[in-house]
């Protein structure tokens, strides 16, 4: 119609035109250069205004094609789960279309998903799909992931056993058929050191359950489960998953999954971020999960008390961070009111036990270390006095301020001046390195800040300053051992 319409235009132009005489060569001249630019611009608005017309039409095709697109999203994923920050759909609500699903977006972690019917074959370290569709007969997909939390950290990782999904190949015979789906993770990593075992493993496994299980079964696949690490912590696995681990280092038969999931989601240092999990647990949920593992074999009588218990949580060996004047801070504490329980674990202590100590306790003390992530197990409303050597502040908040906050802790902060870190014995006071510890550790936490300031550093606290925190780590005590009766 616009075209049309155009040319009829142009028509009666030229019919006026022709109507007119010609009196001179000249004025016929200058008509035609007129009739030259009349029939230039018609052609330029007539080649604009089809031009509009076709660009409208493709725009409202491309707006129903996002819309429709949109909505075929929306579809997939939960809407609980729209806002969320970090989307790791649950692979029982994955479409088979897409039979291994992977998000490989974050800084600490990868996890992929094998979408239906799962042959485990240890030996291999490979999941395949059991009924793989035609597609895929014809172009496998293989994915790996190395599923431990420390993917940014090279040589760790390099540690870690490689997991392999496969969509393709026939799979293996199935001789052993689970009802539940499987969780593949690593114990490996920092395993041994106490902090790390919560922060890179038990915490991130609890989010992960949460967020990809939540309210159901699940069978632990385990890489580099070593004896001694299960029954360590036989409890709390037993509280994860009814049924035997899997370990995938020394088992050779196959195993069966309605699905299966790799790797391990974090959410940071002792964090657990409630916005990023489908049924938005909390860290005081984890710790109620702690309890619900240790209480239910080991029961605390609830004696009467006539003074608060502080635990002193102490470390030995040349390994940096010792209380030179442990003694003087026990018997300060027993003067000011607590009755004070010397703590210094070791790999050998029993879990159990540790808990049914700390558990039972009104306050904590110690220095920054991997010792003090038994504050997991205080009660909230406890009191946690962390004392922080020079350079450490920033660890002290990212690795238990932030989870004793977050318990309901009655948290307490004693930082150190230079006058009680041994650091002044070596390096001057103008030394940037006693001065200045955040100008000389700059953005990043270095190898070598982290041997000076938490390997070559000693502490022996003033007991005068010291004490005035004790009588208030004491009233707080007091407080809760009242209410509780």
């Amino acid at each position: 119609m616009i075209d049309i319409g155009f040319a009829s235009w142009v028509l009666k132009i030229r019919k006026i035109y022709q109507k007119k005489k010609l009196r001179s060569h000249s004025d016929m001249r200058r008509k035609d250069y007129s009739t030259m630019a009349i029939a230039c611009i018609a052609i330029f608005l007539l080649v604009f205004l089809v031009f509009q017309f076709h660009l409208s039409s493709i725009s409202r095709i491309n707006a129903t094609y996002s819309t429709i697109n949109s909505q075929d999203r929306k579809r997939l994923v939960p809407k609980s789960v729209h806002n969320m920050k970090i989307l790791t759909p649950p692979p029982q609500q994955s479409t088979r279309a897409e039979e291994i699903s992977c998000d490989r977006a974050h800084y600490t972690y990868d996890i992929c998903s094998i979408n239906g019917p799962t042959v485990l074959d240890p030996i291999a370290s490979t999941l395949f799909l059991k009924d793989p569709t035609s597609s895929t007969l014809q172009k496998p997909r293989v994915e790996t992931v190395r599923p431990y939390t420390r993917k940014s950290e090279n040589f760790t990782m390099s540690r870690i056993k490689e997991v392999t999904l496969v969509a393709g190949p026939r799979s293996p015979k199935c001789n052993i058929q689970h009802k539940a789906p499987a969780l593949v993770f690593s114990a490996g990593g920092y395993t041994g050191n106490f902090f790390h075992e919560f922060n890179d493993g038990f915490i991130p496994l609890y989010i992960t359950v949460n967020s990809i299980f939540p309210n159901q079964d699940v069978v632990l696949v385990i890489s580099k489960a070593r004896d001694w690490w299960i029954n360590k912590y036989k409890e709390l696995l037993q509280t994860f998953s009814k049924y035997p681990i899997i370990n995938l280092d020394n088992d050779t038969t196959t195993h069966c999954f309605p699905f299966a999931s790799v790797g391990m989601i974090s959410h940071g240092f002792m964090t657990i971020d409630p916005a990023f999990i489908q049924n938005s647990k909390k860290f005081t949920n984890f710790r109620a999960f702690l309890g619900k593992a240790y209480d239910q074999n080991h029961k605390v009588q609830n004696l009467p008390k006539s003074r608060p218990l502080l635990v002193l949580v102490g470390r030995s060996g040349g390994v940096g961070r010792l209380l030179l004047n442990q003694n003087e801070v026990r018997l300060e504490a027993e003067n000011v009111g607590f009755d004070v329980t010397l703590f210094e674990p070791t790999p050998r202590n029993p879990l159990k036990e540790a808990y049914a100590l700390i558990n039972s306790s009104h306050a904590m003390v110690g220095i920054h270390g991997a010792a003090l992530t038994h504050s997991l197990f205080l009660r909230p409303g406890s009191v946690f006095v962390q004392v922080v050597p020079l350079g450490a502040e920033w660890v002290a908040k990212v690795c238990f301020e932030r989870s004793a906050r977050a318990m309901g802790l009655e948290y307490m902060e004693y930082r150190i001046k230079a006058e009680e870190s041994s650091l002044i014995d070596k390096y001057s006071e103008d030394d940037m390195i006693v001065k200045d510890p955040v100008a000389f550790r700059g953005k990043n936490w270095s190898h070598k800040a982290m041997t000076i300031y938490l390997k070559e550093q000693n502490v022996k606290l003033d007991m005068v300053r010291f004490r005035e925190y004790l009588k208030e780590a004491y009233t707080k005590a007091k407080k809760l051992m009242d209410r509780e009766g």
